[in-house]
C-alpha cells in the first residue's frame, strides 16, 4: 500500500509562481515528501474548471482563435519559470484520463444508488441562463439580478442522515487529536448537494443525459488526484491542502474519495507568509544565509513546516524558524546513518510531520540543492 502525495489542484488564475509563491505551498510540500519517500516525481495538479476562467475566455480578444483548453494550457505553462517545468508534468481536472475516470465513477455511483439524476427546481439568470443555485442572488456570470425558477434533472447526492462528509480517518495525520475545526466547518452543507453545474469548460455530463452541464469542479478536483495516483500505481494518494480549502470541497468530494481499493485522504497544511518579503530578506541578511540556503528555507523547509504548523505560519515565527533551520543545516551529516532514511520514510508515509522540528531528523533530510518549483532557476551544477 504505497503512499503518494499530490497537491490539491490549484486554480489556474492570472498569476505566476514567482509572483504568488504561496499558491505553490501544497505543490512544494508534496514534491518534498515524495522525494523523501523515493516515490519519483508526481504531476502538479491544476484546477481549470472555474467560472472566472469562463469569463476570462469570453472577454479575451483572441477567443475566436484560441480554444479554451489551449488557453488553460498556455496559462499553466506560464506559471513556471523558463526551464523549470515540473519533472512529473502537469495534470488538469479536465484531462482525458480525469474525464474518463469521472464518468466511470459517476456511472458506478448512479448504479449503486449513491448518486441520482433527480428533477430539481433551480434558479436561472434571466439574462444569460447561468444556473445561479437554489437561493436568489445576483448572477456570478454576468451580474444580472433577475432570475427565474426552472425544473430540470440534475446530478445530486442525498447525504444519508447522520453521515459525516469528513471524518477523522479522512485526514492523513499521525496525531491522535482530530482537526475538530475542519470537521465542523465541512459538515455545514445542505443534506442534498447538487453535483452538476453550468460552465463553459469542464467534464461534460452529456453522456449521462445532462446536456449543457459539467461535473461540479469540487468533485473533479478529487478525481484528478485519483487519476494521478492511478497513473503512478499509488493506492494511498494524499492531497496536500489548506484546512479552509478542504472544508469547502470535502462534502462535494465525499462520494469520489474511493475507487477500486484506492482511498484519498487529506494532508492539511497552513499558510506561509511569503508576502512579507522585507522581513524574510532582512532575516536572511542578518544570519548571513546564502542564496542557496535561503531558497531551501523558502521552497523546501517552510512548505514541510506548514504541514506541522497547520494553523498557519506567522511572520512572527519566521526568525525562530530560520534559526532552527540554520542549526539543522549546519548539523547535516557527511554520510547518512543506516537507520535514518528508513525511519524517516516510515514517518513521512504515516503522515507524522513532527520530525520537521527535530534537528537531527531534519538535518538528515535536507537535500543538497534547492528544488525548482517553477519560481527559480536551478543552480548551476545541480545536476
Amino acid at each position: 500500500m504505497n503512499v503518494l502525495y499530490l497537491n490539491g489542484p490549484v486554480q489556474n488564475g492570472p498569476f505566476t509562481i514567482a509572483e504568488r509563491p504561496g499558491k505553490a505551498a501544497g505543490i512544494r510540500a508534496a514534491d518534498a515528501l515524495n522525494t523523501l519517500l523515493e516515490a519519483g516525481p508526481a504531476p502538479h495538479l491544476w484546477n481549470t474548471v472555474t467560472l472566472a476562467g469562463d469569463l476570462r475566455h469570453r472577454d479575451a480578444p483572441d477567443r475566436n482563435t484560441v480554444a479554451r483548453q489551449e488557453r488553460e494550457e498556455q496559462a499553466i505553462a506560464a506559471k513556471y519559470a523558463p526551464g523549470a517545468a515540473p519533472a512529473g508534468g502537469v495534470l488538469t481536472d479536465t484531462a482525458p484520463a480525469v474525464a474518463a475516470l469521472a464518468l466511470e465513477m459517476t456511472e458506478h455511483l448512479l448504479q449503486d444508488g449513491v448518486l441520482a439524476l433527480a428533477p430539481v427546481t433551480v434558479l436561472l439568470c434571466t439574462r444569460c441562463g447561468h444556473m445561479t443555485g437554489t437561493a436568489a442572488h445576483a448572477c456570478r456570470a454576468c451580474g444580472h439580478q433577475g432570475s427565474r425558477p426552472h425544473t430540470r434533472p440534475l446530478l445530486v447526492w442525498d447525504r444519508p442522515p447522520g453521515t459525516p462528509v469528513l471524518a477523522r480517518d479522512d485526514v492523513h495525520a499521525h496525531r491522535a487529536k482530530p482537526p475538530a475545526h475542519l470537521l465542523t466547518i465541512a459538515q455545514n452543507v445542505p443534506q442534498r448537494l447538487i453535483l452538476s453545474r453550468t460552465r463553459d469548460h469542464g467534464i461534460s455530463l452529456a453522456p449521462l443525459g445532462l446536456d449543457g452541464l459539467v461535473l461540479d469542479p469540487r468533485a473533479g478536483i478529487h478525481i484528478a488526484v485519483l487519476a494521478a495516483a492511478a497513473r503512478l500505481g499509488a493506492e494511498r494518494p494524499v492531497m496536500t491542502i489548506t484546512e479552509n480549502a478542504a472544508a469547502n470541497i470535502a462534502a462535494y468530494g465525499a462520494p469520489f474519495r474511493q475507487h477500486n481499493g484506492t482511498r484519498l485522504r487529506y494532508a492539511p497544511h497552513g499558510r506561509i507568509p511569503y508576502d512579507d518579503t522585507t522581513t524574510l530578506q532582512r532575516l536572511c541578511e542578518a544570519h548571513r544565509v546564502s542564496p542557496a540556503q535561503q531558497e531551501l528555507f523558502l521552497t523546501w523547509f517552510l512548505p514541510l513546516c506548514s504541514l506541522h504548523i497547520r494553523a498557519g505560519i506567522t511572520a512572527a515565527q519566521l526568525p525562530a524558524l530560520l534559526k532552527f533551520w540554520r542549526r539543522a543545516h549546519l548539523a547535516r551529516p557527511d554520510t547518512p546513518g543506516s537507520d535514518g532514511p528508513a525511519e524517516l520514510r516510515r514517518r513521512v508515509a504515516a503522515g507524522d510531520m513532527r520530525w520537521v522540528m527535530d534537528v537531527r531528523a531534519l538535518s538528515r533530510a535536507i537535500p543538497k540543492h534547492p528544488p525548482t518549483h517553477g519560481s527559480t532557476q536551478e543552480p548551476e551544477g545541480a545536476h
